[in-house]
């Protein structure tokens, strides 16, 4: 286990250094830079051109790419994302701010997408053919050939502008702090319910499908026909024996889906003004905020690569036959 662990270190940390380096080089070759944008309201030509100079000194872009990407490196081993080119303000600060908005939805979403699809995965392998199964696979796929963002406009327009039933800007009203606590939770959760609802009806059909399929090829092995042979349940073959050994390929996309979920839905939040990493993402690469461009990237990194480790490792928890010895 351990000389496993070490191996998938390393090799996380080339892939870290990989994903780094194509990111900061690629975000290079974007049209402009922030001290041109922010230089461009200057009537006097002179004046804009000496501010640009001096701009793209302070923010070190007058130096070689090779230059800038170890200094972002150096920082970054003391624990600096650095200052954001916009405004100032300390990147983790701003990371810090917003990640709670993007958190708390992917979990929610995340929790509900897992306790809806999963029994109808199940029940639809157990109902093979059945009514349940055609109903439920039209339904969901209907709702899977839907974009996200037309979802979220449709529910705009519809929910929150024609029939003004739930409000869909921002995270909290502007009477937040003046309701008591009863009431901020409710508000909260009223403000929750589209921007989730977006979040989680997308993965409904792939995830019981998922499982769906997985189950179906389980409950084909000997050992299940065993089980039945010997007089269990049919209830009992599927949850304790079937579903168990099932688990595996299930982990393995929670492990690869999840951080993608934690990471924000850039046009969502943006489109429900919700304060969270993919709206932060979308207003740094506007504002050409390479600080912070390259720090969410940092992150939704380390997500995946932790994620994917963690599910590795959880083999062993569900099927006691794994071994690490590799």
């Amino acid at each position: 286990m351990a000389r496993y662990v070490f191996g998938r270190f390393l090799s996380g940390l080339v892939t870290l250094f990989g994903i780094t380096v194509v990111s900061f080089f690629i975000i290079q070759l974007v049209p402009g830079d922030p001290a041109e944008l922010q230089t461009a309201t200057i009537a006097d030509a002179q004046v804009s051109e000496a501010v640009y100079e001096r701009l793209r000194e302070l923010y070190g872009l007058d130096q070689p790419v090779v230059v800038q990407y170890v200094r972002w490196v150096g920082k970054l081993a003391q624990g600096d994302l650095g200052s954001s080119f916009h405004d100032g303000r300390r990147v983790s600060a701003k990371i810090g701010d917003a990640l709670w908005p993007t958190l708390s939805v992917a979990l929610l979403s995340f929790l509900l997408t897992l306790i809806i699809s999963v029994p109808i995965g199940i029940y639809s392998s157990v109902k093979q053919g059945g009514r349940f199964d055609r109903i439920m696979s039209t339904l969901l796929y209907m709702l899977y050939s839907v974009p996200s963002y037309v979802m979220g406009m449709l529910l705009i327009l519809f929910v929150g502008v024609k029939l003004d039933l739930l409000p869909f800007r921002g995270m909290r009203g502007d009477d937040y702090a003046d309701l008591t606590l009863v009431g901020q939770m409710w508000d909260l959760a009223k403000h929750y319910v589209l921007i989730t609802f977006c979040f989680t009806f997308g993965n409904l059909a792939y995830y019981s499908r998922f499982v769906r399929s997985n189950l179906l090829e389980v409950v084909r092995q000997d050992y299940i026909r065993t089980a039945r042979a010997k007089g269990l349940s049919e209830r009992r073959v599927v949850l304790k024996h079937a579903f168990v050994n099932s688990l595996i390929p299930l982990i393995s996309l929670i492990g690869l889906t999840f951080p993608f979920v934690l990471s924000g839905s850039v046009i969502l939040e943006y489109m429900f003004s919700w304060p969270g990493l993919g709206r932060l993402y979308f207003e740094g690469v506007l504002q050409r905020d390479y600080p912070t461009i390259m720090a969410l990237n940092l992150i939704t990194a380390l997500l995946v690569l932790g994620s994917t480790f963690l599910a590795d490792l959880s083999y062993g928890l569900v099927d006691p036959r794994v071994r690490y010895d590799d």
